[in-house]
């Protein structure tokens, strides 16, 4: 599950190494509190990812785990356990 608190933003996807970081193929939802979310299915293994919220490049605020990346900014990282 990716979660976001943005209840200003009008459009927010998530992307990563497990979708070859294509900022279209998952858009989150919005619920009423203003927290986009989106469940995503993925194996057991370690992933870097980013939010984009409104066409802007954003780093998970509720996740400290990060890698830099070779534009020298830095991406989130989740683990999926079994």
């Amino acid at each position: 599950m990716f979660r976001l608190v943005a209840p200003d933003a009008n459009h927010v996807s998530v992307a990563g190494d497990f979708n070859h970081w294509d900022t279209e193929t998952h858009a989150m939802k919005q619920d009423q509190a203003g927290v986009w979310k989106l469940s995503v299915n993925l194996a057991p293994g370690r992933y870097q990812y980013r939010f984009i919220v409104d066409g802007v490049w954003q780093n998970d605020p509720e996740n400290a785990e990060c890698v830099a990346n070779p534009l020298g900014t830095l991406n989130n990282v989740k683990r999926v356990k079994c």
